[in-house]
């Protein structure tokens, strides 16, 4: 009795700890969401969620449990074991041409009498073992669904012909044999659904119809896009439907499949389960027959499960626009002539017999003179699974692949057309482009911004020395480095760039001209902190904040060889928080007071406005001390809160500390990444986040944190018909949304960048009070929009193979292009795209560009480079330029070839690389002037301890010349105007090589 109570006591403990951890949390989210402004997206994430859980898991208990009920009710009664009785009475003597054991019908209704054969042990113990095994995989399939999800969000479901196709049952049997324990999980349910059928079919019942409920409300932004889609300017060629339909509803439609399925197959399992194992059949080693009405109940769930597979198989047409069968992504000639027509017959024949068995279901006739078309229409229905899955086989091997060409044409076009119309490819504009190789002093001169803006500083060298020199403290660190671009007054007169047509020519009140800098924010990275100062005071109520940035220019050396800084150090006095380089410098970057408690590596919750004073930053051999007073973080003052935030973030100590305030708050989800995803999970994020500073010019505030951080987000989806989906799993992306975080008061901005996108106008109607459009970014932040590298590699991958438009061209793979490889420090690697500050040709003024080379398959030469514009109105255009084939235009691998193979050059090199250093070749930039290119390749000096990269030379090629020089200016004089060419340049020749067959 004690262990009895003990056991309640228990099951009440945990159920009050489950019900303060939910409270909690969604106390904690109202309050988190309320900070942000975005509580509208909360409550319609919660409400369409609930609705679907109570919905999908009500129908499922209410339908499978109805039918379990039925199910007891016309069930065979218990077996009567005669010797039993005998033994009772040994005065009757058994009749010996009697069985064992007899089942008495007598004391049955007449309805249950056995109107089939009966089914005898060696048939009645396989069939019952393979729907108990049928059933525990169902449970096993669904809750690892489920864990998944759990873990890593919901994806997209496919149909049920697609889950259980030979390819995937092989992959099925492969993991039964290599986890044994799901193999014994499955048996281990199966046996037990033998023995004890009627309390584990209700318990597996109820544990799907959760199961089901939760799978389908993690799917609560497939239900919103369908009831607000937006139509595409597309139509599918083979269906001739909407784009819209593929994007927004026919997700929906495979939920509903995959509940459907499941649900009706299950709750036709657990019937026949239930009737055949009724009357302690295994026991008796007989099965009587089904009666009259367990026949009509058959019958009835029967026709649900046939009504869901005939779901399956219609759906299964569309899913052709996937299929990876032909030579290209998408519907091939097979899938079309062949797999289309066995789809959809089947998906008919299914439905007939769904429909003629749910007639037999309503007007029941025990007798039917028609009885028999059911086992005529399910062997037919077999029998065209089969063909289905042998026929496009054959038609692939012996009709489309010996004239594979001719077959697929159309396919092709259709695959290059749509895969381009994913991607944006369609929108690029190709220009063939010749390079004269006639540049000279002049051209630079008229080029001078470019040449000012050439980067000899990569991200990786510059951070080093940043943690050298820059890091200041253990509990500072520098995550990244981005590049941006700055309008700088200077102390100079500058040479004023052409400006674009419809651009601002205002006069500004000194000169200016627009730098390529690398910015990188300085964050505290609490887990620097010493072990034995690792507190709960001093990680929740002192180290909460980094302090500062460095701005550096890409193209200037200082001494030493080491980057030259705009901005750098603390010194927190009367002119600044920050050192600047020059007066100009700090009339240029607003600076103020650069707290950032929102950022890359924010990973700990803090606590503001305690009686603990924050940890600034450091002066000197003392530290300055702040008070938070932004707007950032939730009041918890009252007792309430403080305990909701207890439970919610796992710390007993906020209900215990006595250093709190009435006007304490807490600041959690720091992490920018955590932050954004949290409001909108629906987008996904750039991996690259980047740091602006601005004076945004808000008249209600009076701060000085100026401070933000911009990330890109795009909409993306893996249903565009014929669109090729690569390693990625997406085939539809666009770069739809701009978001702005305040690295000190923490708010979130979304903004609309690509009006255009369905998909994004579809969210704007959920959501309307989550997105702006681009115009109401501030000025100052929006001359910070910069096309994303995420976004140009995804493209720029699909372009190497999808600007051959021509079908034979690209069956053939005959212009297949590749990225080629650079070498940094030691190793060979892809070149990653780069942004630049330059003229394109045919552009008359400079701009801020990202740039991406191309080479042939196989071959080094340059075929064609790629630019994406970030500046103004011509943000997101992209430019394909195509170098001539029947010359020779030199490709990275080409020029590095040349440095290495120098001996010269590659002697000074080894000098370098003696013991204790090691020479770092760093990223070869491809510059575009007037009508020519130039090479620049940084080279660096770094320590194998202690590393402190410094800049030693700089390589510089054009046409048939190479030279190293200390100087990137000394370079490009050793070239254009050898006559004045200083000692230490080392010039050489480089020899035409020959571009192979």
């Amino acid at each position: 009795m004690t262990s009895k109570r003990l056991f309640q006591l228990l099951i009440v403990l945990l159920g009050i700890a489950i019900f303060l951890d939910l409270i909690s949390r969604l106390g904690a989210e109202i309050l988190w969401f309320q900070e942000v402004h975005y509580l509208s997206v909360l409550l319609l994430k919660l409400q369409t969620r609930l609705i679907l859980l109570v919905l999908v898991a009500g129908f499922t208990a209410v339908y499978l449990l109805g039918n379990l009920a039925l199910a007891q009710r016309w069930k065979h009664p218990y077996v009567v074991n005669e010797d039993s009785q005998d033994q009772k009475n040994p005065g009757n003597s058994r009749r010996p041409f009697l069985p064992p054991y007899r089942v008495q019908l007598q004391r049955s209704p007449p309805v249950s009498l056995p109107s089939t054969r009966a089914f005898r042990l060696p048939l009645l113990l396989p069939l019952a073992l393979g729907l108990s095994l049928i059933a525990s995989f169902l449970l096993i399939y669904y809750g690892q669904l489920a864990v998944h999800y759990w873990q890593s969000g919901p994806i997209l479901p496919s149909t049920f012909v697609a889950r259980f196709n030979v390819k995937n049952l092989g992959q099925v049997g492969n993991q039964l044999g290599s986890k044994l324990w799901w193999l014994g999980g499955l048996l281990g349910i199966a046996i037990a659904l033998l023995s004890y059928s009627r309390l584990l079919l209700n318990a597996i019942a109820l544990i799907l119809s959760i199961l089901f409920g939760w799978l389908l409300s993690a799917h609560w932004t497939v239900i919103l896009q369908y009831l607000h889609s937006t139509s595409f300017k597309a139509v599918d060629p083979l269906f001739g439907r909407n784009i819209e339909f593929y994007i927004f509803a026919l997700p929906l439609w495979e939920l509903l499949e995959l509940w459907l399925f499941g649900l009706f197959l299950y709750g036709f399992i657990a019937v026949a389960l239930t009737y055949l194992l009724s009357g302690n059949s295994l026991s008796q080693g007989v099965f009587p027959g089904f009666s009259s009405a367990q026949q009509r109940h058959l019958y009835g769930v029967g026709s649900s499960l046939m009504g869901a597979i005939a779901l399956s198989y219609w759906l299964s047409r569309y899913e052709l626009l996937y299929s990876p069968r032909g030579v290209a992504f998408g519907a091939s000639y097979t899938d079309v002539m062949a797999q289309l027509p066995f789809y959809t017959g089947l998906s008919l024949l299914a439905l007939a017999i769904a429909f003629y068995l749910l007639w037999r279901t309503v007007f029941w006739q025990p007798k039917s003179p028609h009885r028999h078309w059911v086992g005529l229409g399910l062997g037919l229905f077999g029998f065209l699974v089969v063909a289905g899955a042998i026929v496009p086989e054959a038609v692939q091997y012996l009709i489309v692949q010996p004239n594979e060409l001719a077959r697929e044409r159309p396919f092709i076009e259709r695959t290059i057309a749509f895969t381009r119309q994913a991607f944006g490819l369609e929108a690029i504009d190709a220009i063939n482009f010749d390079p004269k190789g006639q540049l000279t002093q002049a051209d630079l001169a008229d080029n001078e911004l470019t040449i000012r803006n050439i980067r000899l500083w990569d991200q990786r060298p510059l951070l080093e020395t940043n943690r050298q020199l820059q890091q200041i403290r253990p509990y500072y660190r520098f995550p990244d480095a981005d590049i941006d671009r700055y309008t700088l007054q200077t102390d100079v007169p500058a040479r004023s760039p052409v400006v674009p047509p419809n651009r601002s020519t205002a006069t500004p009140t000194a000169p200016t001209e627009q730098r390529q800098v690398l910015i990188a924010a300085r964050e505290l990275d609490y887990n620097a902190v010493p072990q034995e100062a690792q507190t709960w005071v001093n990680r929740h109520l002192i180290y909460t904040h980094g302090f500062g940035f460095t701005l550096s220019p890409v193209n200037t050396v200082g001494a030493g060889g080491l980057p030259e800084y705009f901005v750098k150090d603390i010194t927190g006095g009367e002119d600044g928080a920050l050192t600047t380089s020059s007066p100009a410098i700090r009339d240029s970057i607003p600076i103020g007071l650069p707290r950032i408690y929102y950022g890359e590596i924010a990973n700990t919750y803090v606590m503001t406005k305690t009686l603990t004073r924050e940890l600034d930053f450091p002066s000197g051999s003392d530290n300055a001390y702040n008070v938070y007073d932004g707007r950032g973080g939730i009041n918890m003052g009252s007792w309430w809160r403080r305990g909701l935030f207890a439970v919610y973030l796992r710390d007993w100590q906020v209900l215990f500390t006595r250093n709190f305030l009435p006007d304490t708050r807490v600041l959690f989800r720091r992490n920018i990444k955590h932050r954004i995803q949290a409001i909108a999970p629906f987008l996904r994020y750039d991996s690259d986040p980047y740091l602006v500073t601005a004076d945004v010019q808000i008249p209600e505030r009076q701060d000085q944190n100026y401070l933000y951080w911009i990330v890109d987000a795009y909409t993306t989806s893996a249903r565009y018909p014929y669109s090729d989906s690569g390693s990625e799993g997406i085939n539809y992306i666009r770069n739809s949304i701009k978001v702005v975080i305040d690295a000190y008061h923490g708010s979130v901005d979304f903004y609309i960048a690509d009006p255009s996108d369905p998909i994004i106008t579809t969210w704007s109607k959920i959501f309307p009070n989550l997105f702006k459009p681009l115009t109401a970014m501030p000025a100052s932040l929006r001359s910070h929009v910069r096309y994303p590298v995420d976004f140009f590699k995804l493209q720029s991958e699909r372009l190497m193979t999808y600007h051959m438009i021509d079908p034979q061209v690209f069956y053939n793979r005959e212009d297949q292009w590749q990225i080629p490889n650079e070498v940094y420090g030691n190793e060979a690697r892809p070149v990653e795209p780069y942004y630049l500050i330059t003229s394109l040709p045919i552009v008359p003024f400079e701009e801020f560009i990202l740039l991406l080379p191309y080479t042939p398959r196989q071959r080094t030469n340059l075929i064609a480079w790629l630019a994406a514009r970030s500046d103004g109105e011509n943000y997101g255009r992209l430019l394909l330029y195509t170098f001539p084939k029947e010359r020779l235009v030199y490709g990275p691998e080409q020029i590095e070839a040349r440095i290495n193979q120098d001996p010269v050059i590659s002697q000074q090199i080894s000098l370098w690389n003696r013991q204790g250093s090691r020479a770092i070749q760093g990223n070869l930039l491809i510059v575009p002037i007037e009508q020519s290119l130039l090479y620049v390749e940084p080279l660096y000096l770094e320590a194998t301890q202690n590393s402190l990269p410094t800049l030693v030379r700089v390589i510089v090629a054009y046409e048939n010349r190479i030279v190293m020089a200390p100087t990137l200016e000394e370079s490009l004089q050793a070239i254009f105007t050898p006559q004045i060419t200083p000692d230490t340049t080392i010039i050489r020749p480089v020899e035409e090589p020959t571009i192979g067959p």
